[in-house]
């Protein structure tokens, strides 16, 4: 039988609508931040890769609740126009665009010091961000792209805000890793493209693995001061994320996607949770899953000991080049 017919065969099509029904109703009842009270004004956030899925969505919520948001984005065209069409729906004109490429350290670098000079506080860092199926690229550092857009790039800025963070009350760190960190590695010669297979997600699962490996260090580093650090998965999310996988592979995505799949704004509600609810006030270090529950990451994201040394890695690697 060919694909297409049976796609468009009856039982097919009512089996599967049935099941995309009973998927939906199970996310009934699970935290949504249009029922948290929580405001943000006066409070200062930063979510980067907002001008599109995710990103957006969360930068969205926060301007709903009165903050002041900068939208941390590569494209200047695309980041105007997300600005536009939050100040737009919210009514709220203190969201900002500022430039950042996360494949230049030089650019997180500017970012930050430009960040560090013209904002007197910062209580949200949302490292949001990433690329998946890029093909095999070095930039100027040294680095894989998709290492320095996913973590290396996140990982300079969180550490070079980390001063403003600190002089805000209250202060909360993102990190959006994904589920696939399951499937991840660690081999710090991945961080220059090498021993790294390329090809649909595996340079994304093993650098989301590393999000949360230095997520948690860096909680730990943070005891005792008033800014928490937390990773989180935010579902199987339809974004444009897998652009750079093959056409076909994004079509039977999207097409499955469109029954099964969480929408953008859906995938924001976790980043969110941990970003506002009162329920994350003093936890950190932890992996908050698509429920906005805690969940156990794998067992390579809470071994101390890498954590220590993987941490250790990027701070030399980023401080050097």
């Amino acid at each position: 039988m060919q694909w297409t017919a049976l796609f468009c065969h009856p039982l097919w099509v009512v089996s599967t609508a049935v099941l995309a029904m009973v998927v939906r109703l199970q996310r009934r009842g699970r935290w949504d931040p249009r029922a948290c009270p929580v405001q943000l004004k006066g409070k200062t956030a930063i979510v980067t890769g907002a001008n599109t899925g995710i990103g957006k969505c969360i930068a969205l919520d926060f301007a709903r609740r009165g903050a002041r948001v900068i939208l941390a984005c590569r494209s200047e065209s695309r980041g105007l126009a997300a600005v536009k069409e939050i100040r737009d729906k919210t009514g709220n004109p203190d969201v900002h665009l500022r430039l950042l490429d996360l494949t230049s350290l030089d650019s997180v670098r500017e970012f930050a010091k430009k960040i560090m000079e013209e904002e007197p506080a910062l209580h949200i860092l949302v490292n949001n961000a990433a690329i998946s199926g890029f093909p095999r690229q070095i930039t100027k550092d040294g680095l894989d792209a998709t290492f320095a857009t996913n973590h290396l790039g996140p990982f300079l800025l969180t550490n070079l805000l980390l001063d403003l963070l600190k002089r805000s009350v209250l202060a909360r760190i993102v990190s959006v890793s994904t589920i696939n960190h399951w499937k991840g590695v660690v081999d710090f010669s991945h961080f220059h493209g090498e021993n790294l297979k390329y090809g649909w997600d595996q340079a994304y699962n093993h650098s989301k693995l590393h999000n949360i490996i230095c997520t948690n260090e860096l909680a730990r580093r943070l005891q005792g001061t008033d800014v928490t650090a937390n990773s989180v998965h935010p579902g199987v999310v339809l974004t444009d994320v897998m652009r750079y996988y093959p056409s076909m592979v994004r079509f039977l995505f999207n097409t499955i996607g469109i029954l099964f799949f969480k929408s953008a704004n859906e995938g924001s509600f976790s980043p969110i949770y941990c970003a506002v609810a009162e329920e994350m006030v003093g936890i950190t270090g932890k992996y908050i899953d698509s429920d906005c529950s805690l969940s156990l990451p794998a067992p390579l994201a809470r071994d101390p000991a890498l954590a220590v040394k993987d941490f250790e890695i990027c701070e030399r690697l980023t401080s050097k080049l």
